[in-house]
Formats: C-alpha cells, sequence, structure tokens
C-alpha cells in the first residue's frame, strides 16, 4: 500500500514536471530572442572597429551623474552614500539599457532626426562651452574637398606675404636673442584660406595665401612677450597628393610632424592646430571699438585620454578672451566622435596642452583675423607667465 502511494506521488510530479516543462521552453526561447536582439542592437550601434578606450567609457559614463556612481560604490560600502544630497532617488536602469541598445537619447531629439534628416548629423557635436550668439545652428563645418579642388591654382594678391616678410625682418632686426621655443603651431587643413585674399575664386583655398600666413603671425605676436614658437607650414595638401591620400588623412599627415616636432624638442608645451572655419561673416566676425575682428573657436577632441586637460586650457583662454574681448570668442565645441579629425582625436592625444583653434571664416579678411591674433596673443602670453610664475 505504502508502495502504491509513494508511487502515485512520483507520478504526479512526473506529470506536473511534463506539464510545466513546455512553458519553461517557451519563457527560454522568448528571453533567448530578446538577449539575441540585445546583443545584436549594441553590437551594431558600436559599429565597425571598435574597442574598448578610456574616451568610449567616459562616454558610456556621461549617462550617469556623479551621485549616481557615488550611489553604485555605496552598495559596497554604506559609509559613501552618507554624501548623496537629501532627496537623492536612484537612477533607472530602464534608460541607460535602452540608449546603450538603441544609441537614442530621449532627451536629445537629434540623437533621432539625425538618422532620418540628410545632413543632420552634422549637429551630433556638443557645445561645452557657448560664446556669445553661439548654438547648434552655427558650429563649425568641416567640408573634405575633392583634391583636384584642393590643388586647382587660384589668383591671389601677394600684399599679405610681402607684409609678413617685413614683419619677420623688423622682428629678427630688433630681436636678436634667440627665445626658447615652448609652443608648436601646425596647420592641418594648410590650404584654407580667406576669399577677401583671393581673386575671382568660389572657394576659399589657396597654395601659399592661407592659414599659414595666420600661424606665422601668431608666432611673431607670441615673440613679442618672450614666447618661443615654432610654426610649421608644410603643404599637406600637396603631400597627401604625392602619397595619393584622400583629404581625410590629413591628421595622419599633421601627426607625423607634430611627433618629429616633439621628438627634436623637449621643451615644447604647447600644440596649437590652427583652421579656418566655413560659416558666413555674420557668425564669424565681432564688432570692437568701431573695428571688426574675426571671432576664435576652440575645438577638443574628446575621443583621447588628455581631453580634461586640453578642454581645461581651452576653458580658461575662452574665459579670458570672453573677459577682456567680449564676444571675441564663440566657445569650445567638441565634435561627433564618430566624424572627422580621426574620430575625434585631432591628435590631441599626443598632449595634455594641445587644441584645435578655428579663426575666422570664409568672408573674413586676413586683416580681421591679425587683429584677433594680436588679442589671443597678449591673453594667452598672460596665462604662460601666470603658470610659468607658479611653478617656479
Amino acid at each position: 500500500m505504502l508502495a502504491a502511494k509513494h508511487l502515485n506521488k512520483n507520478n504526479r510530479r512526473l506529470i506536473g514536471s511534463k506539464r510545466t516543462s513546455p512553458h519553461k521552453k517557451l519563457l527560454s526561447f522568448i528571453f533567448g530572442v530578446i538577449t539575441i536582439f540585445f546583443l545584436t542592437a549594441t553590437l551594431t550601434t558600436l559599429g565597425p572597429g571598435y574597442s574598448l578606450t578610456s574616451a568610449s567609457i567616459h562616454e558610456v559614463s556621461h549617462l550617469f551623474s556623479a551621485e549616481d556612481l557615488v550611489s553604485v560604490m555605496g552598495k559596497e560600502n554604506r559609509y559613501l552614500q552618507q554624501s548623496l544630497p537629501d532627496g537623492y532617488e536612484e537612477p533607472s536602469v530602464a534608460p541607460v539599457l535602452f540608449e546603450i541598445a538603441t544609441n537614442l537619447d530621449p532627451d536629445d531629439p537629434r540623437s533621432l532626426l539625425g538618422r532620418e534628416l540628410p545632413g543632420f548629423s552634422l549637429f551630433d557635436g556638443k557645445i561645452l562651452t557657448a560664446g556669445e550668439g553661439s548654438d547648434y545652428t552655427n558650429m563649425p563645418i568641416e567640408s573634405a574637398p575633392p583634391m583636384e579642388v584642393l590643388l586647382a591654382e587660384r589668383e591671389a594678391s601677394t600684399e599679405r606675404i610681402e607684409e609678413l616678410d617685413e614683419l619677420k625682418q623688423t622682428f629678427s632686426e630688433e630681436n636678436k636673442e634667440e627665445l626658447p621655443v615652448t609652443v608648436h603651431i601646425v596647420h592641418t587643413h594648410n590650404r584654407e584660406s580667406y576669399l577677401p585674399e583671393l581673386q575671382n575664386s568660389k572657394e576659399a583655398l589657396h597654395e601659399s595665401v592661407n592659414i599659414t600666413l595666420v600661424g606665422e603671425r601668431l608666432g611673431l605676436e607670441l615673440a613679442k612677450y618672450g614666447i618661443g614658437a615654432e610654426v610649421d607650414t608644410t603643404d599637406i595638401g600637396e603631400e597627401l597628393n604625392a602619397r595619393q591620400w584622400d583629404y581625410s588623412q590629413s591628421y595622419d599627415m599633421s601627426r607625423e610632424i607634430v611627433q618629429e616636432a616633439s621628438e627634436k624638442n623637449d621643451d615644447l608645451q604647447f600644440y596649437f592646430d590652427l583652421h579656418r572655419d566655413s560659416q558666413p561673416k555674420e557668425v564669424t566676425t565681432v564688432e570692437m571699438n568701431g573695428e571688426s575682428y574675426a571671432k576664435t573657436l576652440f575645438v577638443i577632441g574628446e575621443n583621447n585620454p588628455n581631453y580634461q586637460e586640453n578642454e581645461a586650457l581651452a576653458n580658461e583662454l575662452h574665459k579670458r578672451l570672453q573677459d577682456q574681448h567680449y564676444g571675441l570668442s564663440r566657445g569650445i565645441f567638441a565634435p561627433n566622435t564618430t566624424g572627422g579629425g580621426k574620430n575625434g582625436v585631432y591628435n590631441q592625444d599626443l598632449s595634455n596642452q594641445a587644441m584645435l583653434v578655428e579663426f575666422g571664416g570664409v568672408e573674413n579678411s586676413l586683416e580681421e583675423v591679425y587683429r584677433s591674433i594680436e588679442l589671443f596673443a597678449k591673453v594667452f602670453s598672460e596665462y604662460y607667465w601666470e603658470n610659468q610664475e607658479s611653478e617656479e
């Protein structure tokens, strides 16, 4: 009798397990499909060639506040939770997982529109610090001209080149003592020019009357304040053509230049890459004391381990420009890390005191740019010498 009861119990358990087995299988199947979908979406979002870097960790950390991170660490060390503000609520995991899986930010409509509207992805960058009148509609535009357009011969007045030669001669006669070189200036897009300096041209590009004149003028202005600068005027456009490289590889070329300069001179501390913007004159010009000046704009690449130090330097210079010459700086911009500039690096991983600076736009004249260079050199020299004294 007991054996029969025991057998009946086992049969009931077996039957019960058989009844629940299809449900378990169905749930396992559904969970598996969801997991595969999530992993596929995540891998698609990351894109090809993805690798885990400090910059990618930084991007993920942007989804959490400092309080959120303290809260997570407080799970293991309760003492840390004492620093959390009153009324703090732990974040919901669902929105974070949704953003990671879809690359869509519910709080930023651009993340959706940029995938639906052609050209809208140009506005995917971030304004780190906004200057007067700066917003997402007038951020810098970086276009890649075909090589035949870049290298085409154009007429330009030689007046600016002759003027610069005279300034160099005057300076060399007045300053016989050589200065220690601590600033390196390069021009990754060296043929970027200014339309008022060209003759009958719709493209602001030229082989000699271009942004390199701005770099040389900056070098002379810095020398007035006792700061030695090394100005590289390599025709990167021509070098690209010689190697049969694309225009998108300009930063690979300038990287070689910066690395070589750094290896040759241990005294180099600051690295400036000078450019000009493609925005119209009303965006890139400010009137001060009855004269027009070309606005400056700092561009910081966030996809490198030095971005915080470089951003701090740009912030300091922007603040000083705003305090002394309000409206001269358009602010600080961080382009989309998946775009140009070698995916948001701009060679700024080579130094923690490196930045890209835009001086004016296509419709500015070199005279307007030179006025801004004088003010920029003065502001930078004040910052430079203050820090030199604090280190001594």
